[in-house]
């Protein structure tokens, strides 16, 4: 993976002599950017000053000086509009500097004043502020006036800083910025009023005069629950759903009283941990609408948020067909009762179940507040019935009630259905589990409106974990005094007794003078536990009050996902995260009630509810939803697991292991569940996971995977220490000096192509102190400087002194040069004409273009340890550079050329790097011509020190204020050098004329003999007139190539 490019300032070999400066002049080729230094304070205070090097003038902000105020600072006036009034606040006076008052009037009504606002009045045109109002550079309009006693800027800790809202038609208090406090200057009316600043009308937008207009009144709040009644209640009602009634008494008789109470067990503690998880997460920050969707992807990123979202908003739409199923179940086996189906029962459940969604989505559409009612009286419904059902149990059983399986609390019974009896052909654990376990899904129901919420951060912890305890508790009863009161086979009819002690009778009814055995053995009994999915209406002291149970727990359980699939659904089209879903997403009325998510589910539910079995619907969701739980108590593991700074809930009772084990296990109990769906669960989370990851959404929640990118790449680096470098594992980590990056884009490109998904590109101005362990530059790029000859000789001793500290800091130096130059800075600005906009444009995109088949020629003159080739190849694995052939260029004596050809050849084929094509150059020591000589000559002659004919003295106090004259022993001891670099230009122009990039082994000057402008002048002779770009390579004489695999 490619390392981010990081860009850096730091101050450098500045020449502006002030108390803050900031100078880049050693950065690159003619860059000079802007040196800001503040001057010596004086008697007057001046704002900081902004000089340029190019041109040679400052740029000096308006001076305010503080011997003539241009307001009056005495103390604070107050003044009375009528002799009768009471201003309720201070109010500021502004006249005349000779009108002013001095001493404070305070108003007649009390003598202590109140500073509850600040008002403002004027008594003549032309006045004078006794406290003035600035204009601030913030959000904030006023000074923070009388801050501690004194008037300041400086913003004492307020919760406005911190929140990402504001209350409508009221200012917004920003704190203010650095660059505020620091560099503030007080000139009233320079800047422009700072947004929710009152404005004359017809500047006011549509919205803002709205507001206006509506004065004082605030806009009306919408409806905010409190734990008991949006959460616990919620919770609880969508737990007792359908299970509760119509399948917990079948479950038990098939699976025994023993493993459902595992069953319920392990339920519980799947939800429990999970509920532990969801109080960490809700607590750790102010949670919003979205529910589940709002949290995992606040932890886990909008990646991962992103997929589980549609995946739970899809569960909870099914979820609402499940329980509106099994309300219609119960209307048609009434219907049956009293033979009047109106079709059949499977379709009379159909029908009943469109009929039921509709009314549920009209009261859905009616609005919280009318939701939230209802829910209260099913609530009430529902605990009414739960009483009527333990009441059941005590009452004695009639004849009829026995004939159906009831005989109220018998320890044979209990001890018979202990244990399991399965029956049919997918009767198992984990089936009864897979129906079982929807129920235990309610505990998302009060975080799923999360935004409807009073206080979330402790309504759902404390609503969530009251409801597991109570539900877990009734479920358990339930179960076992059911198993305790009802046999498993009946057949309900008042014929089947016979005299207790028969032999020729067999099963547990026998000792109770009831004889069901044909029908146990026929498998044709309709009562019992096994048999009649209504055994909780049968047991109960009044059947109807079971009924209006069922009624209410459905119902609310289907109101409840109809309420919660919308808002999850609203969330994660505001996000933006997915094309073509924001249209759901919009708001309306109070609430923001998500209309068309609305009809969106209402859908979703109708096509399920067409299914019309319930055992079939429930399987469906049940991976859905332990899927949300894996990744829910996953988000909280590995926020606990990272230890960043921003995890810090208030809910301490949670572990981390803990989670990580619901999590796991969660994601085992899918697969034992049924495999094939968990499977398509885990495909579509992947599908929509691996969509989000190539589109990159721009959302930045701060979530744990970002923090644990960080611990991970720390524990790396540090880890790094620890290994010993190797030639084989060498990359080429690169500091570039591009000043800003957007200053020198053509050779942010050039380095960017060598060092993507290979290694390290730091941008900055200077070399700095950069990186972690070993994850350090190695080479330092820079531009060529082309304004050498024409700026101050100071800032060209600057720039090779940085060519010779990275030498000395054991780096590799690259130095490009182009035709056009690199600094496109000044083309930047607005008044260039359209020429030099045209190169600035070639010289920022030239590296960004396929190169076609076009050359690199590599002239490896000097062995620097290889990097003058390893650069070159790591351009050749790139797409646009992949069709340049490469050249390898080498001196060599010119009866020896075929020899040094094929040792070259052969050095070359051991590197593997795919070089085939080497050229000798014999002639690399002639005597250049003499017009290029005499070039050369006259570029250095500036620079001369001429010291051939002057006294000693005179030359040590020249070379002591100007170290960049060449001496003529300077002169004579370079000559070589000097000759070779003229030489070798005309190389370079026969050879590399149309080459695509010419790379050559930069030459190295020894310290104390050869001045900075004598070797820049070998690399402007080197470089000079030609037309592709030069890149100039000196290694540090390390080994980076090696042709042994160890």
């Amino acid at each position: 993976m490619a390392l981010p490019t990081i860009s850096g300032n730091s101050s450098g070999r500045g020449i502006c002599q002030g108390r803050f400066t900031i100078s880049t002049v050693l950065a690159n080729e003619d860059d000079t950017h802007n040196i800001y230094c503040q001057t010596k304070p004086t008697d007057c205070q001046t704002g900081p000053t902004y000089c340029q090097t190019e041109p040679s003038h400052c740029q000096t902000e308006p001076t305010y000086c503080q011997a003539e105020p241009s307001y009056s600072q005495t103390e604070l006036t107050y003044c009375q509009t009528e002799p009768s009034s009471c201003q309720t606040g201070p109010t500021y006076c502004q006249t005349e500097p000779s009108h002013c008052q001095t001493e404070p009037t305070y108003c007649q009504a009390e003598p202590s004043y109140s500073q509850t606002e600040l008002t403002y009045c004027q008594t003549e045109p032309s006045s004078c502020q006794t406290e003035p109002t600035y204009d601030s550079l913030t959000q904030s309009n006023i000074f923070h006036l009388r801050t501690f006693g004194y008037n300041t800027i400086d913003a004492v800790p307020s919760y406005e800083h911190y929140a990402n809202t504001r209350v409508p038609g009221e200012e917004e208090r920003g704190r203010p910025t650095l660059a505020d406090l620091r560099c503030y200057i007080m000139d009233m009316g320079q800047h422009p009023p700072p947004l929710y600043e009152n404005r004359p009308d017809g500047e006011l937008g549509k919205e803002e005069r709205a507001i206006q207009l509506t004065g004082s009144k605030l806009a009306e709040e919408p409806v905010r629950f409190g734990w008991i009644k949006g959460v616990m209640i919620r919770c609880m009602l969508n737990i007792w759903g359908v299970i509760l009634y119509l399948r917990l008494s079948w479950i038990t008789a098939q699976a025994g009283i023993a493993l459902t109470w595992l069953i319920i067990i392990m339920s519980v503690i799947v939800t429990s941990i999970t509920g532990l998880s969801i109080s960490a997460i809700s607590t750790n920050g102010k949670v919003k609408s979205g529910g589940t969707y709002f949290l995992i992807s606040r932890s886990l990123g909008p990646e991962l948020g992103g997929s589980i979202g549609l995946i739970f908003a899809f569960a909870n739409a099914v979820a609402v067909s499940m329980h509106t199923v099994g309300f219609a179940e119960t209307v048609s086996d009434l219907l049956v009762d009293y033979n009047a189906t109106m079709v059949d029962p499977t379709n009379d459940i159909r029908i009943i179940g469109v009929i039921t969604v509709t009314i549920l989505l009209g009261i859905s559409l009616a609005g919280m507040e009318w939701e939230a009612k209802a829910q209260v009286g099913f609530f009430f419904i529902i605990m009414i019935s739960l009483a009527n059902y333990i009441v059941g149990t005590i009452i004695p059983a009639s004849k009829e009630k026995q004939a159906k399986g009831f005989f109220n609390y018998r320890a044979d019974i209990f001890a018979q259905n202990l244990l399991p009896n399965w029956r049919g052909d997918d009767a198992s654990f984990f089936s009864m589990f897979s129906i079982f376990f929807p129920s235990a899904t309610g505990i998302l129901a009060g975080a799923n409106i999360s935004g409807d919420l009073k206080d979330p951060a402790i309504s759902i912890p404390k609503g969530t974990l009251s409801a597991i305890f109570w539900t877990a508790f009734s479920y358990l009863v339930i179960s076992a005094t059911i198993g305790s009161c009802v046999i498993r086979d009946a057949t309900g009819s008042l014929n089947d007794t016979i005299p207790i002690g028969s032999m020729d009778c067999e099963g547990l009814a026998c000792g109770f003078g009831w004889n069901f055995t044909e029908c146990t053995q026929a498998g044709t009994c309709k009562y019992g536990l096994s048999n009649y999915y209504q055994t909780m209406r049968l047991v109960s002291g009044f059947a109807p009050l079971i009924t209006a149970g069922i009624f209410g727990a459905t119902l609310s359980s289907a109101l409840a996902c109809l309420v919660s699939a919308p808002k999850v659904f609203q969330c994660l089209c505001k996000d933006n995260l997915y094309p073509g879903i924001g249209f759901f997403g919009k708001g309306y009325g109070k609430n923001s009630e998500p209309i068309y998510s609305y009809l969106l589910t209402y859908a979703t539910a109708v096509g399920f509810i067409l299914i019309a079995e319930l055992n079939v619907i429930a399987p469906i969701i049940s991976n859905f939803f332990l899927c949300s739980y894996a990744l829910i108590n996953f988000s909280c593991f590995h926020a606990s697991a990272i230890n960043s700074p921003g995890w810090r809930p208030s809910f301490r009772y949670y572990n981390k292991w803990a989670s990580l084990f619901c999590a796991v296990i969660s994601v085992v109990i899918m697969f034992l569940l049924t495999w094939w769906a968990a499977l398509i669960a885990i495909g579509i989370v992947g599908f929509l996971l691996a969509y989000a990851l190539y589109k990159k959404p721009a959302a930045n929640w701060g979530s744990s995977i970002q923090a644990g990118s960080y611990n991970m790449a720390l524990s790396y680096c540090v880890g790094l220490n620890e290994v010993d470098d190797h030639i084989k594992n060498y990359r080429p980590q690169c500091l570039v000096l591009t000043g800003p990056p957007n200053f020198r884009p053509a050779l942010v490109d050039f380095v960017g192509t060598v060092t993507k998904n290979h290694s390290l590109m730091v941008c900055g101005n200077v070399i700095i102190a950069v990186g972690l362990g070993r994850m350090k530059p190695n080479i330092l790029v820079m531009g060529f400087k082309r304004n050498w000859q024409s700026d101050h000789p100071q800032n060209v001793e600057h720039y090779i002194g940085v060519i010779y500290d990275s030498f000395d800091l054991n780096y590799g130096v690259c130095i490009m040069r182009m035709k056009q130059g690199l600094n496109i800075s000044r083309m930047m600005r607005a008044d260039v004409d359209s020429s030099i906009v045209g190169f600035a444009q070639q010289a920022s995109t030239i590296f960004q273009l396929e190169q076609g088949r076009k050359t690199i020629d590599i002239y490896w003159l000097f062995d620097d340890g290889g990097l003058t080739l390893l650069i070159p190849y790591l351009l050749t694995r790139k797409k646009r550079w992949r069709n340049c052939k490469v050249r390898v260029f080498v001196g060599g004596q010119m009866n020896r050329m075929d020899e040094e050809r094929k040792a070259m050849i052969t050095l070359l084929r051991k590197f593997r790097l795919g070089f085939h094509e080497v050229h000798v150059l014999p002639d690399i020591n002639q005597k250049p011509r003499p017009e290029h000589l005499k070039r050369f000559e006259d570029l250095i002659a500036h620079y001369r020190l001429n010291d051939g004919f002057k006294d000693e003295t005179i030359v040590n106090e020249l070379r002591k204020d100007c170290p960049w004259k060449i001496s003529d022993e300077e002169i004579k001891s370079n000559k070589t050098k000097s000759l070779r670099q003229v030489r070798l230009n005309e190389i370079l122009l026969d050879y590399s004329r149309d080459a695509a990039l010419i790379v050559v082994t930069m030459p190295v000057a020894r310290k104390d003999k050869c001045p900075s402008t004598l070797y820049l002048a070998w690399l402007e002779t080197l470089s000079q007139d030609l037309r592709p770009p030069v890149l100039l390579i000196r290694g540090n004489q390390q080994n980076v190539l090696t042709f042994y695999c160890q």
